[in-house]
């Protein structure tokens, strides 16, 4: 934008408009600048006006790039303040409050930049050459002059100093803000909003800080949503995450990790995709060295209402913990499990939540709730319920399960596990429905490669093909990521050997990975088929396809029917009470149908049972697909 220097006669209007200026030579406008439209303002140091902006009982503005279109009313003081990076390089203590995993943030952090520097700290190279790149990028960010960018809007709010505000921010009400940067643009604006206190913090586009929410050395994601009080202190919450009532300390909250509720605390641990329970609490201090503990919850955990965990503990992925636990366990190992506490012992059921509606729900509703409407996304997501890394573990589940089974005696209730107790009868009935699973996964993965093809020319050998270089033994889930061992490990060399020299670098291979996240997996599960058949994939026979199609098919079906029978539950009698509380049974009846509707008419139920009669549709294709080659 060209300015101009300001006109005698404007200088005049001024003074009479009541304005005043250290020095009215320092003063550069527009050429469409209109003095009329300035009254009682003081101007000290350089000054340039732009065209289309609304600035009204501001009582201290300096040092700020306004760029059109913006609105600034009734506010304290809005300010810079010396150089500043604007909470790009700042350092919070997540997972160990006393410090050694500390997270250096910045405006394009993504969850799994963030659980490499976390995580990683048994590599001191890595990290040295990853917070290297994050200074030099926050280095660019440094100046003495902030900005807010267009279409932002600030209104009756308290004291900001040094923070950036990106285009189509909105702020109203706010108290205090200090050293932050929040990213905004006009397909995702982010708001903040009453009684907000922040210090130290990054927020990322189409978030919402409202209702009286304190952050303090802080990293907010994309379409997060933070409010009614909540207390956050050294955490960071990725993409989709909300956070009401309740306090976090030092935690790394994973995408889609969610707590509602007033009495919960979540504290020195990792979470994604996670709901907790009202109450839900859990203990880092053995008050001996002080806070050092930590927690791993992987994704898809749950914790039931006034849950406890003593930490150190690692709970296993799509697992309910259920209860009070005063000793430590690690349950990484057996995904889908229930957690219970029973006369002070950590009873582990294995697998258990695989049949449970709730799992089936949550697994279906994420992908549908992603807030993220920046055509920018940081955080990379595979929502698979089952994939190389879950049913990984399953397989080793299942072999622990079994050397634990040989080694009980008849007389034995419970067997120990790593500060669980799982009951002996248990044991055999479990590795079974993993198995199922496993089938499941098979199968499924099976037919992906079929069903895409199934009217190509290619022979069935092609299709089953699979590049050996893109085989990983082991996988793992970097906040939201499904990675192979090997693509990570190969990232971290990288990175060591200075061949990724940035972080933007560094995003674009990570997405690099991902767009092999098909292949690779297929790679792994390719692998598992031949050992699991003693015959190369591309080797086999008609009669072993045809296996894995009916073992996919008919577990499918029965999974999908136990998960209907737990979902029966929800209107069976014991569900309706409370319901038609002044009438006969016949009212109560009716009164539950009017508020909750018949089984058969809920669309959870309608959609799992239109997904039985697919799978029973696409069985017959595919065998007859098999049957004729």
């Amino acid at each position: 934008m060209n300015y101009i220097k300001i006109a005698e006669k404007e200088i005049i209007n001024l003074k009479n408009n009541g304005c005043t200026a250290e020095d009215w030579n320092k003063i550069n406008v527009t050429e469409n600048f209109q003095s009329d439209l300035i009254r009682n303002v003081n101007f000290i140091g350089e000054i340039f006006i732009r065209d289309n902006c609304r600035i009204q009982d501001v009582k201290n503005l300096a040092n700020y790039q306004i760029e059109d279109n913006v609105v600034l009313e009734n506010i304290a003081s809005l300010s810079v303040e010396g150089k500043t990076t604007f909470g790009n390089g700042v350092k919070i203590s997540l997972l160990n409050e006393g410090g050694g995993r500390e997270l250096m943030i910045y405006d394009r952090l993504s969850s799994q930049i963030a659980y490499l520097l976390v995580t990683y700290r048994h590599d001191s190279t890595l990290i040295e050459k990853l917070e290297e790149m994050i200074k030099q990028y926050s280095d660019t960010r440094k100046s003495s002059i902030g900005k807010i960018g267009q279409g932002s809007s600030i209104k009756h709010s308290g004291i900001i100093k040094n923070v950036w505000f990106d285009e189509y921010a909105k702020l109203e009400g706010v108290t205090r803000l200090s050293e932050g940067t929040i990213a905004s643009n006009k397909s995702d604006p982010t708001v903040i909003g009453n009684d907000v206190i922040a210090k130290n913090f990054i927020i990322q586009s189409g978030s919402s800080i409202t209702d009286g929410a304190l952050l303090d050395n802080c990293f907010i994601g994309q379409g997060v949503k933070i409010g009614k009080q909540y207390s956050v202190e050294n955490s960071a919450f990725f993409c989709n995450c909300e956070g009401f009532h309740g306090e976090a300390v030092s935690i790394f909250a994973g995408p889609y990790t969610v707590t509602h509720h007033k009495s919960s605390l979540l504290i020195a641990a990792m979470f994604s995709f996670y709901n907790a329970g009202s109450g839900s609490n859990q203990s880092n201090h053995m008050y001996k060295l002080g806070p050092l503990h930590q927690g791993i919850l992987e994704r898809g955990s749950k914790t039931g209402s006034f849950s406890y965990m003593l930490w150190p503990s690692r709970v296993g992925a799509f697992s309910v913990v259920i209860g009070k636990h005063y000793s430590n366990f690690d349950a990484s190992e057996f995904p889908f499990s229930y957690i219970n506490e029973e006369d002070g012992k950590s009873l582990l059921t294995p697998a258990m939540n695989l049949f449970t509606v709730g799992t089936r729900r949550d697994s279906q509703k994420w992908p549908t709730r992603d807030r993220r409407n920046d055509p920018i996304k940081f955080d990379i997501l595979h929502f698979d319920q089952f994939n190389p890394y879950i049913i990984d573990k399953m397989i080793k589940g299942s072999e622990i399960m079994k050397q634990l089974l040989e080694k009980a005696s008849r007389d034995q209730e419970f067997v120990a596990y790593k500060g669980l107790h799982i009951k002996r009868l248990l044991l055999k009935t479990c590795t079974k429905y993993y198995e199922m699973a496993i089938k499941i996964y098979i199968g499924q993965e099976l037919i992906k490669r079929i069903s895409n093809e199934i009217n190509s020319t290619n022979g069935l050998n092609k299709l089953l093909e699979y590049d050996i270089s893109l085989f990983s033994e082991k996988w793992t889930d970097v906040a939201g990521m499904f990675i192979s061992k090997r693509d990570y490990e190969s990232l971290v060399e990288k990175i060591k050997a200075e061949l990724i020299k940035s972080i933007d670098s560094l995003a674009e291979e990570f997405s690099g990975i991902s767009k092999k996240y098909y292949e690779s997996s297929w790679a792994w599960c390719a692998n598992l088929i031949e050992r699991r058949f003693n015959s190369k994939v591309t080797e086999l026979t008609k009669e072993h396809l045809t296996q894995i199609i009916t073992d996919w098919h008919d577990n499918s079906i029965k999974l999908n029917n136990m998960i209907l029978k737990d979902a029966e539950k929800e209107f069976d009698q014991q569900s309706k009470i409370g319901f038609g509380i002044d009438g006969d049974e016949e009212v109560q009846n009716r009164d539950f149908e009017n508020v909750r509707g018949r089984f058969d008419e809920n669309m959870f139920v309608i959609e799992l049972r239109r997904e039985s009669k697919e799978i029973s549709d696409q069985g017959k294709e595919i065998l007859n697909y098999l049957n004729r080659i």
